[in-house]
Formats: structure tokens, sequence, C-alpha cells
């Protein structure tokens, strides 16, 4: 007999365990799960990670009974799977929630798994994917009388879940309703998706919302609750969550997708792909994109698609603080961010949302040094009542700080309106403008029209004929305001054939990168 062999019971005990582990929930519970329309925890890990990359850790991990011989007779695995894996063929940490057992509260040991996957992530310098399930280890009431007492509220970890958020690319994906610690685990991430119809997240469900008393009245059927009272068309327009997507495939698609930008932790540099977009490419339809009427709209995400490296934009946040389009994209294959105004959307004023859009999105930017591309038709900031209800002014100064803080090298495209503060968020006037302009530029502290009245009311009121006065005040404006004035004055840099753009912007990412690559 050799050694090996005397260790063959213990073995086949590991395996025991092992095999209950994978029951999961039991056949029940997984066939419920199943008819919901939801994966159950190893089909997603199975399904996010590269085929045959994830190693898990502490699978045996649960709630075990034994009996009067002290032999195990059950196991109740713990509600919270994660491991080592890859993705994209590059290291990371992936975790998933298991709604068949207790629904994913944090009962049979979850909280010191969490904790560990945490750590693992910000000390190895890991990206963390987070699925989330359930109250996402978060306790439930019967915890409380298993106990025999109650506590004062703390979340075990928690510390390490803020590290990670300076140190390493965080994902979350909501992939069923989320409550309380779950939801908390969503947000604080980097990029967050929901799946429509099958994902509601909220700071307590409507059963505790309406026991609470909280003024709730939801409609009678339980899921019909959960949608109005924290669906898809809630969070992802009003910012909590950053995108929706119609299946958990491609909640996956587009996790693997963001990460493909990201370096592995900050401090390392994202990678460049090889690139497959010719850097001369010259697009024609930029000559007549932006209309001569400036009452007239067009598509900026037409622009983007013209002039970043064709088929790699990956925007953020769609549907919230709309005026203004967040992206990851690649010009040369070198990885940047963009920011984008939307002149479709409110004109392209900023308002509160997009402002706090804008800002969290530069951030992140910086954070993990990508370069910043900013295409810019800003009118200014939203103005009247609701905008000043909303605090717009504040959230606009944090955009605006937030770009004069980040450290990154930043290029802007002046393509039509630069007005007011908003405008001139558009770059660190202090540092070095690296800016091109579209002859269709148009800038100032405020808009001609806006102001001209006020600034000429004397002379119209002495006019004979005051509309005929206020039309030759704005033609002689209109030779003033000609972009050509300021690039003579260099307050502007450069006004350039806008089929230009590509070409100009492939050169910033190299020099760009080249900076950063010295950091």
């Amino acid at each position: 007999m050799t050694s090996g062999q005397n260790w063959q019971r213990e073995l086949e005990e590991l395996r025991h365990r092992e095999a209950l582990a994978e029951q999961m929930g039991g056949p029940d519970k997984l066939a419920r799960q199943h008819g919901r329309g939801k994966m159950d925890a190893r089909a997603r890990l199975a399904a996010m990670c590269d085929p045959g990359s994830f190693r898990e850790i502490g699978k045996i991990a649960g709630s075990a009974s034994y009996d009067e011989n002290g032999d195990l007779t059950g196991v109740t695995p713990a509600p919270f799977l994660f491991g080592k894996a890859t993705v994209n063929g590059r290291p990371v940490v992936a975790t998933a929630d298991d709604f068949t057992i207790r629904g994913g509260a944090a009962d049979a040991g979850i909280a010191r798994k969490m904790v560990q996957a945490e750590t693992m992530a910000h000390e190895l310098k890991l990206p963390i994917i987070r699925m989330i399930d359930g109250t996402g280890g978060g306790g439930s009431v019967k915890t409380l009388e298993q106990i025999g007492a109650t506590y004062i509220p703390a979340v075990p970890g928690w510390g390490d879940v803020v590290q990670n958020l300076d140190t390493v690319p965080v994902v979350a994906l909501a992939l069923g309703p989320t409550a309380g610690l779950g939801a908390a685990r969503v947000v604080a991430s980097h990029y967050s998706v929901m799946v429509r119809g099958l994902s509601q997240l909220f700071a307590a469900g409507p059963a505790v919302v309406d026991a609470m008393g909280a003024n709730y009245e939801g409609p009678a059927d339980p899921m019909a609750a959960k949608e109005a009272l924290g669906g898809v068309d809630i969070h992802t327009r009003n910012g909590v969550v950053d995108d929706e997507v119609a299946s958990e495939a491609e909640a996956f698609a587009r996790a693997r997708h963001f990460l493909s930008f990201m370096p592995e932790y900050a401090g390392q540099h994202a990678r460049r792909a090889q690139p497959t977009d010719p850097v001369d490419r010259r697009e024609e339809a930029l000559l007549s994109l932006v209309p001569h009427d400036p009452k007239q709209v067009y598509s900026m995400r037409r622009a983007m698609d013209l002039i970043l490296d064709t088929g790699t934009v990956f925007e953020i946040g769609k549907n919230w603080g709309r005026t203004a389009i967040t992206a990851l994209a690649r010009l040369d294959g070198y990885p940047v961010a963009v920011v984008a105004s939307d002149p479709s959307f409110l004109g392209g004023s900023w308002d509160a949302k997009t402002s706090e859009k804008v800002e969290r999105f530069v951030k992140l930017a910086d954070q993990f040094r990508l370069p910043i591309v900013h295409l810019v038709d800003n009118p200014g900031f939203m103005i009247g009542r609701e905008a000043e209800l909303a605090g717009t002014i504040r959230y606009g100064v944090q955009a605006m700080n937030a770009i004069y803080r980040a450290t990154v090298p930043l290029a802007s495209i002046v393509m039509r309106r630069a007005y007011g503060i908003a405008g001139s968020a558009m770059s660190n006037a202090e540092r070095y403008q690296y800016r091109f302009c579209w002859p269709s530029g148009d800038w100032g502290s405020l808009p001609i029209a806006g102001g001209l009245e006020v600034a000429y009311k004397s002379e119209l009121e002495a006019s004979d004929d005051p509309a005929a006065e206020l039309e030759a005040i704005k033609a002689r404006l209109a030779k003033v305001t000609s972009p050509f004035r300021s690039a003579e004055r260099f307050n502007v840099e450069d006004i350039i054939d806008p089929r230009d753009t590509r070409p100009l912007l492939c050169e910033f990412a190299e020099l760009a990168w080249r900076k950063i690559g010295s950091e």
C-alpha cells in the first residue's frame, strides 16, 4: 500500500462534500430558479469566465449536520461562490450569489467567504466580478433567532469593498431582485448592469416597505411590485446602475467588454489592441454632419462611429444623464475614454444628472489612466427653476473640478457650441490645450441670442425701427463671432477640416500613451 492510498477515505469524503456543494439548494430550488428564467450560480460562473478557467475557493464551506456518532448527514452550502478565473485570458476574482440557498442571505457562513473574495482582489491586484442575486450577503430575520440576539449593524469586510474601488476594476451584475447589502454591492462598483425583467434593486423590497408603512402602494402581483419599486426603468435612468441588457448572456458579454478596456489594477497600463482601422481614414460624412442652422440637431453617436476605431465604441450609462455620452473606445488600438455632448437631448445643455455622470466617468478615466477625448457641443448648464431646484450648478462645478483634477492627457474637439461655465469645462485651461475646433464652432460667455436684446436695449428702444435695428446688430455680430476671429487672437489653437479629426486624434492617442507609458 502506497502512502497516497492511506488517505483514500479522506479523499472520498472530500469528493462527497464537493458533490453536496454542487447540489446547491437542491433540485426543487434549482428548478424554481430555472423556471424564473434565471441561470444558477454555477452556470453563471461558467458562462462569465473563460472556459475551464474557474477554480473555486472554499467550495465545501457551509452549514453541516451530523448524527449522534459525529458522522456527516448533510450540508447546506454557503450561498456565495468565488474563485480565481480568467476573463479575456486575464486573471480575475469571480463571485456569484446562490439564490437557491435562503435567497442568498448571510446564513451558512457566507460572510467570511465574501470578505476573502474582496480581500483577494485588492491584495493580489485582480479585477473582481460580482454576480448578485438576492440580499447579496445581507442577513435575514430568521438569523436573529438562530443567533439568539440582535446586533448593531456592521458590514463585515466593507473596508475591502472600498479599497477595491481604489485599486482594481469592479464589475457588478444584478441578476435578480437585489436588496439591502446586495443592492449596496451593486452600487459599489465601477460598472454595473441590470437585466430587464429579471433584475430589481432596492434598499428594501415591497413587502418590507409595506410592513414599515412607507406609503408604498405597488401592484398586487409580487413581480410587478418589485418592478414598480426598483426595476430597470428606475435605476438605469437615475444613475444608480449604469446599463440595462435583455439577457444574462448579454450581461456577461458587456462585463467582459468593459474589462477589455481596463488594466488589471490601478497603476498598471491598459492594453492596446491590434489596430484594425487606418489612422488616415478621413470620412466625407463629417463635412456635412453639423448643420448650419444652430437650431438643428445631429447625431453625436454617428460622429463617434466616424471618428473612433470602427466597432469599438462601448457606451456606458446611455439612459441617464443623457445630454452627455460617456463611452470607452479605441484610437489606433489605444484605449481612450470619450465624453461627448448630445445635442439631440435638451439641446446638449448639462443638467444635474449629466454633470454627475461626467464627474464619475472622468474620475474613472483618471484612476485607470485612460486618456480622455472630449467632443464638445455644449450650450451651457440647464437654466430655469427646475434646474435650480436640482442643484445643477453644484453638480456642474463638481464635474468641472473633476476635469481640472484629472492628470491624464485630454484632447477636445469643439464641434459647435461652447458657452459659459459648462462650455469651459471642456478641458483644464491651465494645462496645455490639445484642442481642435471645427469651422462650425460657436462659443462665448453666453449665447448671443440669449443676451443680445438685453445688451442692446437702449439702442433698440431709441430706434425708429427696432426690428430692423435688431437684424443689423445680428449681422454685425455674426462676423465678430466667426471662429476665425478667435483663431486670429490664438483664443483657439487650430481650426481644422472635420475630416482630419480622426487622424489628429490618433496622433493624440499615440502621444498620450507615450506619456502614460513613462509614468
